[in-house]
C-alpha cells in the first residue's frame, strides 16, 4: 500500500474538534416526553479518535475550553479517561451571554420511531478556534503526527474554524503528516457560505490522503458531477459510489483511499450495515448485513476510526474496511456516541459474527 507514515512521531492521530455535551433521554424515550437524561461528552472528531485511543495508539485533540466552566472540566476529564491528550486555549466566558460548549439533544429512537437530534450551538466556544492558539511547528515537527483527521463539521462550523482547518492541513502537508478528511456536509452550516466553503474544502481535499464521504458529500462540498444512474437500493448505491469516486480521484489525485458506509434502516434497532472503499486502485465492498442498534449516532464515525486504526497498524487494505465496518457496528451498541473497544479481538469477533460469551 502506498501510504507510508512519518517515523518517530509522538502521536499516531491528531484531531481538531469543538467539544460539547450530549443529552439523551434514558430508556430510549423521546426527548420531549422525558424528564431524565444522560449527559455525555461528544464531538464527531473525538468519536473517530476513540478507536485508536482505546486500542492503545497515542491521540491528541486540539480544541478550546470555556475558562472555569464545569462543563469544560467534564470534557477534560472525559478526554483523559479516553486516553487522549488535549491542548487548547482557555477562553473567558464573558458573562452569562458569552461563550459556552455546544449541546446536542439526541433521542435515539426505538423500533418504528426514528431518532431525532437537534444541535444547540449558539455561543459555542469552539467557533473561535484559530492557529494563533497553537504552536504548529511544535505539534507537527517536534512532537510529530502520523495522520491528522479533519471533519467537515469542524471545517464548516465558522469562518474561523474553516481557516483553522485549512491552515492545519497545509501545516500537516509541510511536515509530512498524512491527512484524512471526512466531508460531512451539513446544509445548515453551508447556508450563505457556499462558495467560500467550496474553495476551502477543495483545497483541503487536494491535500488529503484519505477522503471519506458519500455521493452527496462529493457533489455538494467539492462540486463533482453526480452519478448518471438513480436508485436507492444497495446495488445502485455501490455503483453510484464507484462512479463518483473515479471522478473524485481524477480531480484529487493526491488521495489514495476513499470510503463510505452503506446503511439501510429496517427500524431504529435493526439496520443493514455495509461499507465500500477504493484503496490504491482496488475496490473493497462489505455487503450490508443485519446488525442490532442501541443508538445509531456515531456509527459512521466509528467506521472512520476503525478504518484509520487499521491503516495506522500497517494491515493490508482489505482489513481497513472490515475493521472499520466492525468498529462502526460496535459504536451502535454503546450508549455513548463513540465506540469503546476492549481490544482488537472484540472487534474481529463482531466482524466474524461471533457474539458468543467470552469467559
Amino acid at each position: 500500500m502506498a501510504i507510508e507514515f512519518k517515523c518517530g512521531t509522538k502521536y499516531s492521530l491528531l484531531v481538531p474538534s469543538s467539544m460539547g455535551i450530549r443529552l439523551t433521554p434514558v430508556d430510549s424515550q423521546p426527548f420531549h416526553c422525558s424528564d431524565m437524561f444522560k449527559m455525555q461528552v461528544t464531538s464527531a472528531e473525538t468519536n473517530v479518535a476513540s478507536i485508536s485511543s482505546y486500542l492503545g495508539l497515542p491521540v491528541k485533540v486540539l480544541t478550546a475550553f470555556v475558562k472555569d466552566s464545569p462543563i469544560a472540566r467534564m470534557i477534560k476529564d472525559n478526554l483523559a479517561s479516553r486516553h487522549m491528550d488535549y491542548e487548547g486555549p482557555e477562553i473567558e466566558q464573558g458573562g452569562p451571554w458569552g461563550y459556552r460548549h455546544q449541546f446536542n439533544l439526541a433521542d435515539s429512537g426505538f423500533g418504528s420511531r426514528g431518532p431525532r437530534v437537534q444541535n444547540d450551538r449558539a455561543g459555542e466556544v469552539g467557533r473561535l478556534l484559530d492557529v494563533k492558539y497553537f504552536d504548529l511547528d511544535k505539534i507537527f515537527s517536534h512532537e510529530g503526527v502520523k495522520i491528522m483527521h479533519l471533519s467537515g463539521l469542524i471545517g464548516a462550523l465558522s469562518p474561523e474554524t474553516s481557516k483553522f482547518c485549512l491552515e492545519l492541513a497545509r501545516a500537516a502537508k509541510k511536515y509530512g503528516t498524512k491527512v484524512s478528511f471526512d466531508l460531512n456536509y451539513r446544509a445548515s452550516f453551508w447556508k450563505g457560505r457556499e462558495q467560500e466553503l467550496h474553495d476551502i474544502f477543495s483545497e483541503i481535499a487536494s491535500i488529503a490522503d484519505v477522503l471519506i464521504g458519500n455521493e452527496e458529500d462529493f457533489q455538494l462540498c467539492l462540486g463533482i458531477k453526480g452519478p448518471e444512474a438513480g436508485g436507492k437500493d444497495i446495488s445502485s448505491k455501490i455503483e453510484n459510489f464507484k462512479e463518483m469516486v473515479l471522478r473524485v480521484k481524477a480531480a484529487y489525485p493526491n488521495a489514495t483511499a476513499f470510503a463510505t458506509t452503506l446503511r439501510q434502516v429496517v427500524n431504529a434497532n435493526t439496520h443493514l450495515w455495509g461499507a465500500i472503499s477504493y484503496i490504491d486502485g482496488v475496490w473493497q465492498v462489505v455487503e450490508p448485513r443485519e446488525i442490532g442498534v442501541m443508538d445509531r449516532i456515531g456509527g459512521g464515525d466509528g467506521f472512520v476510526g476503525g478504518f484509520l486504526y487499521a491503516m495506522l497498524k500497517g494491515w493490508e487494505p482489505e482489513k481497513w474496511t472490515q475493521f472499520g465496518w466492525a468498529t462502526g457496528a460496535l459504536a451502535t451498541t454503546h450508549l455513548t456516541d463513540y465506540a469503546q473497544p476492549a481490544d482488537e479481538e472484540q472487534v474481529w469477533s463482531i466482524w466474524s459474527g461471533n457474539a458468543r460469551v467470552k469467559r
